[in-house]
Formats: C-alpha cells, sequence, structure tokens
C-alpha cells in the first residue's frame, strides 16, 4: 500500500457542475467524492498501479464471498466499452449488468440509486474518456444467494440541492461519497444498517495494514473534533495528535474535495442523531 495516500490526481481547484462541463463533473465524482479507483484499480506493493486505472482485478474476501472488482474502463472486450450508456448507468445506479447478472456487495447500490440524473450522465461522459485497458476479471463469488434486483427501475432522479449545506452533504456523504457505507455497522442481513444505525461506525476492514474499523461519524464520534480536524483527517489522513489513520480510507482523492464540498460534509455529519 506504499505511496496510497500520496497518489494525488491533478484536479479542478473547483467543484464542477454539469452545466459547467459534464467530463469534468464526472470526473471529480469518479476521481475525488467517489473514489473510484479506490477499489477499481489494482494495487501492487508500490501501490496503485496507475497503467490499469479503473481496470478492476483485485479480490476482496470476506466470509462467505470473493469479491473482484469489474474492469469498468471503456475496454470493449473485458471492460464497459460495448455497453450504451443507459445500460453502464442501470449496472451503477441499479446493479444490473446488460446480460442481466445482479450485481452484489460490495458496490452501495443502495445509496447510488439516488444518483442525480445529471450526475449519473456525467459520470458515463468522464469514463467514456478514461483510457482503456484490457483487463479480463473473474466473476465475483457469493456463498448465499443475491436479490432479483435492488429495487424497482428508476425513474426521473432530481439534482441534489446545492444551496443547503445540510442537504448536499447527505448527497455527497451519501450517494456520491458512499462515506455512510462503509461508517455504517452491519444489520441482521449483513448489510449495513442505514435505517437504524446510520454512521454510527464499527465496520471492520482487514488488509494488508492489519484490520481497521470504520469510526463513527455522528455527533457522538465527532464531539471532540473541530471542523479544522475533521478537514485535515478527511484530506490528509492523519489525526489532530499527528498519528496516521488506516486505508481503506481513500485520502489520496479526498486530498482534492474543494472547500464548499468538506464544509457540507461536515455540516451533515454535524446534524445526524448522535449514535
Amino acid at each position: 500500500m506504499k505511496n496510497l495516500f500520496f497518489w494525488l490526481l491533478a484536479l479542478s481547484a473547483t467543484s464542477p457542475t454539469l452545466a459547467d462541463d459534464p467530463i469534468e463533473c464526472g470526473r471529480y465524482i469518479v476521481e475525488v467524492i467517489g473514489a473510484c479507483g479506490n477499489c477499481h484499480t489494482p494495487v501492487g506493493p508500490e501501490g496503485p498501479d496507475t497503467s490499469k486505472h479503473l481496470a478492476g482485478g483485485m479480490t476482496f474476501e470476506f466470509p462467505g464471498m470473493a469479491i473482484t472488482v469489474p474492469n469498468i474502463t471503456p475496454d470493449k472486450e473485458t471492460g464497459i466499452g460495448a455497453w450504451s450508456d443507459a445500460e453502464i448507468i442501470r449496472a451503477f445506479r441499479e446493479g444490473v449488468r446488460p446480460d442481466g447478472r445482479v450485481l452484489g456487495p460490495l458496490m452501495p447500490i443502495a445509496l447510488y440509486r439516488e444518483i442525480s440524473d445529471g450526475d449519473a450522465a456525467a459520470i458515463v461522459a468522464y469514463l467514456r474518456t478514461v483510457p482503456p485497458v484490457n483487463n479480463a476479471t473473474e466473476v465475483s463469488r457469493y456463498d448465499f444467494p443475491l436479490p432479483d434486483n435492488w429495487g424497482p427501475p428508476l425513474g426521473v432522479v432530481p439534482e441534489p440541492d446545492r444551496d443547503d449545506p445540510v442537504a448536499y452533504g447527505e448527497y455527497l456523504a451519501g450517494p456520491l461519497g458512499h462515506c455512510v457505507e462503509c461508517h455504517s455497522p452491519p444489520g441482521e442481513n449483513g448489510l449495513p444498517d442505514h435505517h437504524n444505525q446510520l454512521a454510527a461506525g464499527g465496520l471492520t476492514f482487514p488488509g494488508p495494514w492489519g484490520t481497521s474499523v470504520s469510526p463513527n461519524l455522528t455527533p457522538t464520534g465527532l464531539a471532540q473534533r473541530s471542523d479544522d480536524d475533521i478537514r485535515q483527517m478527511i484530506t490528509t489522513g492523519t489525526r489532530p495528535d499527528g498519528s496516521p489513520m488506516l486505508p481503506p480510507m481513500p485520502f489520496y482523492a479526498y486530498a482534492n474535495l474543494v472547500p464548499e464540498d468538506l464544509d457540507a460534509i461536515i455540516a451533515y455529519l454535524r446534524s445526524l442523531p448522535p449514535k
């Protein structure tokens, strides 16, 4: 995992919107707030393999499943290059591939269903510009049945209210950044319990770093942290006392979050019911 925290991408200094530039908007979502490369880019001894950016191939072992991350570059043989825009959007928002196969964990489909139509289109616009990489990946294995679907087909998903910091922070920490996915403990079904324990922490992540545990992001867990403390932790991976935090938190991507988005995320976390 060496150099993972320092693999910084050259990105815009402002948070682009669809009206500004769909591709740059998609780049910011995929490479910064969404940090898609944190799972979809293979990692070697020296850090992420940038020659296979977003080309998948890493396998995550959890009880009852071996999840191999797919190739989301526009390669037509092994990636998503032969898929239509609507098929790509359906895959990441509804969890259904063009061949009808339902995606399972770790994709946070329950959250991604709330990605707006505009942002979904921007994600596709950016992914079309990524260099295609021919990298065939294994099919994930689940020792339990996946649901037939993750919900009914989506209709129109409106754009978020960017003028309301708490509402926009909820959108950033939920659908786009899926912070609450990793920071909510599992419920009886084994999936993050967004209903009862939203952002309460406690999910464990084994890896070469040992085992990390996601902290409580509700006001209970953040009571002793100032806003500046939280900004530092999110963007640098260090606590106020200078001690390092552990993966899989993608600090290298969050280093490029614009101040307004950081402020909105913090405003939202401060508004959560204490857990």
